[in-house]
This record gives structure tokens, sequence and C-alpha cells, in this order.
């Protein structure tokens, strides 16, 4: 309850004064709160103008352009890593690439990346030599249950037909991918133990 002598002054006001002192009580939360969000909104400005390497615009618009050519930059630069880098991603990717160097048999580079399970490593030595391959040089990175195998291959030595040639690059993807499979058909059952 109010106190009487409150009480007794809403009594004497009239209809369009009680109006009025709620229009002005919400225009000053209003106000009040508008307040808040432009101060917010600067220090969140403020926040981003002391991440960039250097910026010498205060203006909002010119901040925000250097912001986002900033962002670019670096979503250039973090593709670009992980195109010559072996970390995993979270989707599973096959590729497979021939190069041939000066006078020597074709090298060829394949990449896999997927689920990591034990069996993984053995199944691809079972693939590369199924079709005759050997093993140059071989990069495997894992991170949170995922794995990158990266290999570089060649016909073997006793191999003189297509091991290390072109049509061999058809028969490696395919190899890789009923691997890459099995992973995805283990992975799902691992999934399953895993829940329960």
């Amino acid at each position: 309850a109010a106190p009487f002598g409150l009480h007794a002054e809403l009594q004497k006001m009239s209809a369009q004064e009680i109006m009025d002192a709620k229009a002005l009580a919400a225009s000053k939360s209003h106000s009040e709160a508008e307040r808040r969000r432009r101060e917010r909104i600067n220090n969140h400005l403020a926040k981003l103008r002391s991440l960039l390497p250097s910026t010498t615009k205060t203006d909002k618009a010119s901040l925000l352009a250097e912001v986002i050519q900033h962002v670019k930059e670096l979503k250039r630069q973090t593709s670009q890593i992980a195109e010559t880098s072996p970390v995993p991603t979270e989707s599973d990717e096959l590729s497979v690439e021939s190069a041939k160097p000066n006078g020597q048999k074709p090298v060829i580079r394949a990449s896999i990346c997927c689920e990591d399970r034990p069996d993984l490593i053995p199944d691809l030595i079972a693939a590369l030599k199924s079709l005759k391959l050997r093993t140059l040089k071989a990069e495997i990175a894992t991170l949170g249950g995922r794995v990158r195998n990266v290999l570089f291959v060649t016909g073997s030595d006793d191999d003189s037909g297509a091991g290390g040639g072109e049509c061999c690059v058809g028969s490696i993807r395919e190899a890789l991918r009923v691997v890459m499979e099995k992973c995805c058909v283990g992975d799902e059952s691992g999934s399953a133990k895993r829940q329960r």
C-alpha cells in the first residue's frame, strides 16, 4: 500500500496527469535502455579495435570494414594452412593425385581422412599391397578420434607394368574408398557401443 501522503497526491492527480507521468517514466526507462545498448556496442567496438593488428580508423564504418578485411585474410590463411597441413577435418575426405618426377616412375599422393580405428593402417597396407604399390612416404595425423593419412606411393620395383601409372589412380581411389567406407561402418557400430 502507498504511504498516506502519496496516496492522497495520486487521488488529486487527473487522469491526464497520471498518463503523462507514466509516459515520462517509460521515456526515461527507454532512454536508459538505449544508453546501455549504445554503451555495449561501443565496448564491443573498442574490443574489435584492440584485436586488429593496426588500425588507424576511429569511425564505426571504417572499423567494421577493417574487421571484415582482417577476417577474410585470416580465413585465407587458415585454408592455406589446412591445404598444406595433414590435420584431420570433421568430414570424410579422399583424394588421389598423380605427379611425374623427371624421368622417374610416377609418384601418387593419396590422402584419406576418416574416423580412426585400430585396423585402419593394416587395411591401408593391404589395399596398397594388393595394387603392388610401394609406399615412399606416409604422414599420419590424428585429432579427436579422426585421422588423416597422406601416402606417397609408386609402383613396386619389380612391377614394370602400370603399377604407378595413370590408370592406377582410379584403382587407388577405389581401394581407399572401400577402406574409408569400412571406417564409416566401423564408426556406426563404435558409436553405438559408446552410447551404451
